[in-house]
């Protein structure tokens, strides 16, 4: 039971007793540094009810709770803040409560409860996973294991982008310009393969058009006459005719890019429990068309195309079949979020990680979903993101200006190297434990700098200022839990108990910290923001960097305390290592 969760029906119970009010709603915030207490309560929103002063008012709620609640010890008023102080007991009983709790912070799923099913990643098959991919891959799967800590039951899925005209311009190329090139005999991964070809096709298709505008097309007219567009165009018409051909070429070099996207995912640290692909979805949502028809919620316009009208709802009107009978991305979307709750009988609802440019579509399509009459519609969510951009300007697929997810990842392990080295604190690891500590300082730096971020905003990414040994940084957590690690090896003495009474200031800031996990972990869930766990992360750190610097710990003459305050560390250590686990990054225990 949180503090405020205590301190409202004492307060409920004050108001009642001292001016037979009753009171509902308790508003709570965190005692400003400047003034003494723990915890503050608004008193304004009681004026309204309570003809008094603030002063006054508070006064008389203080001195109830100092003389009825064992958990108060003093109060102070400012303003409309009644400031409590809370007893050393209280904190100490606490911790005694979840100093030995390794799961501390997270909640049981529920016998029966529905599941969620969380998508991301989702990439096309005609380049390589990118920095937006990263950015993606991190978000979703961190979302998935803040929400598992919540109480939630979790899968992890994406939707592969298999099929389409993309996919064909890098195939094309293959055919024309590839010379029978494989990963093997290439020594490239496959999906960079793929994706070299994909930008030789945009560097060929932009030849031809220049070619035909010099014989005097329109810009429009060659971009439509260029050779190998039509060749393209013609190779999806033969893929979606089951040309036995094109269908062979298109499993091979797709497979090469499914290898490629494996090595990328198990580097980053991300997973998923089931892979659907757009090619054995794209005519799914079909027969909901029907259904929607018989039921008026769709309707065919003369020329056979079948739309949906939501200008009632302040949208437009949205296509969902073709009048040549074929399927649009709604349609999909529509057949696969049915096809995830057949496949998964037990999931209530579902988070999108998609990028705040489908905003509009992701309307559309929960609207859609909600006047089917799927129960579970009520419970989707956009996890909408902003874009990456770098200090030189926005990515390009077709151009080849992306930064590539395998090589930013080696790069942030180099510079971790780089500046490892520099530091010189790496005396006694073998070389095999130095590749370790920088992958994971590295990869630390990358993961954080991308999560503490809310979701919501667009970043810059500059490489040089994530690995960083200060500051709001990976490895400046990482190299708090390293230290507080080293404490522990040092700890030669029985750490089992301790009977101290009475608080240090200290002490007390870095145990309230720590009590406010658990809430934190409920409130990233609730908002899908892995940045509130990474800040508040920090926020832990920076508290135990005061502590650590104010109070001696091993150096403590008096036993009790230098028991407590080792356990009061390797809680801290603990917290920092399960908080960073649900970011997926991991806390090296030497640095």
């Amino acid at each position: 039971m949180t503090l405020s969760q205590i301190l409202t029906p004492q307060i409920q119970k004050a108001v009642q007793a001292l001016f037979d009010v009753t009171f509902e709603k308790v508003e709570f915030q965190v005692t400003r540094r400047e003034f003494e207490g723990d915890i503050t309560m608004v008193i304004f929103p009681l004026l309204k009810v309570i003809k008094s002063n603030p002063a006054e008012l508070g006064s008389k709620i203080g001195q109830y709770l100092v003389d009825n609640t064992s958990e108060v010890q003093a109060f102070n008023v400012v303003s409309g803040f009644l400031n409590i102080v809370i007893a050393d007991a209280y904190y100490l009983d606490f911790f005694g409560k979840i100093k030995n709790n390794e799961q501390y912070g997270f909640v049981t799923p529920k016998e029966g409860e529905k599941a969620i099913m969380v998508e991301y990643s989702s990439p096309n098959t005609n380049k390589p996973l990118h920095l937006g991919h990263v950015r993606n891959n991190l978000l979703g799967f961190a979302v998935a294991e803040i929400l598992r800590a919540s109480g939630k039951k979790v899968y992890k899925t994406q939707i592969i982008n298999d099929r389409g005209i993309h996919i064909c311009k890098s195939m094309i190329a293959w055919q024309k310009f590839g010379q029978d090139q494989t990963p093997e005999t290439t020594g490239l991964k496959g999906d960079k393969l793929v994706g070299n070809f994909y930008v030789t096709f945009d560097k060929e298709y932009k030849s031809q058009i220049n070619d035909l505008m010099a014989q005097g097309k329109t810009e429009e007219e060659a971009k439509k006459q260029a050779p190998i567009i039509i060749e393209a165009q013609e190779m999806l018409r033969k893929w979606e005719a089951g040309d036995a051909e094109v269908v062979a070429l298109w499993k091979k070099m797709n497979q090469w890019v499914y290898d490629g996207f494996a090595v990328t995912y198990k580097n980053l640290g991300v997973n998923f429990d089931k892979e659907y692909y757009e090619s054995n979805t794209y005519l799914l949502g079909k027969e909901v068309v029907q259904f929607g028809l018989e039921k008026g919620i769709f309707e065919k316009d003369p020329d056979g195309s079948v739309w949906i009208d939501l200008t009632a709802d302040g949208l437009d009107r949205k296509i969902v079949l073709r009048s040549d009978g074929t399927a649009v991305y709604m349609t999909q979307d529509i057949g696969t979020a049915i096809q995830r709750v057949k496949d998964f009988p037990d999931v209530g609802g579902m988070v999108y990680t998609v990028g705040n440019e489908q905003d509009y579509h992701f309307k559309v399509l929960f609207l859609i979903l909600k006047k089917l009459g799927f129960d579970w519609a009520e419970s989707l969510y956009h996890l909408s993101y902003g874009m990456v951009e770098l200090p030189t300007g926005k990515m390009k697929s077709r151009e080849g200006t992306v930064v590539d997810a395998d090589e930013l990842m080696e790069e942030m392990t180099a510079t971790a190297k780089a500046i490892s080295e520099e530091l010189g604190k790496l005396d006694g690891y073998t070389d095999a434990e130095k590749a370790e500590l920088y992958k994971v300082i590295g990869l630390g730096a990358l993961k954080y700098f991308m999560l503490k971020v809310d979701p919501k905003k667009g970043m810059m990414f500059n490489p040089e200022e994530t690995v960083d040994f200060a500051g709001n940084t990976g490895p400046f957590i990482q190299y708090t839990y390293a230290r507080i690690q080293s404490i522990l090896r040092k700890a030669d003495f029985d750490l089992s108990g301790t009977t101290i009474t009475v608080l240090h200031e200290k002490e007390k800031e870095l145990l309230k910290q720590v009590e406010l996990y658990p809430e934190i972990i409920q409130n990233a869930a609730a908002n899908h923001s892995p940045a509130l766990i990474a800040n508040y992360t920090y926020d832990l750190v920076k508290e135990y960097n005061s502590f650590y610097q104010t109070v001696s710990i091993l150096g403590e003459e008096d036993l009790d305390k230098k028991v407590f305050r080792v356990q009061l560390s390797k809680k801290v250590g603990e917290t920092i290592k399960s908080a960073f686990g649900l970011l997926g990054i991991s806390v090296p225990e030497r640095m």
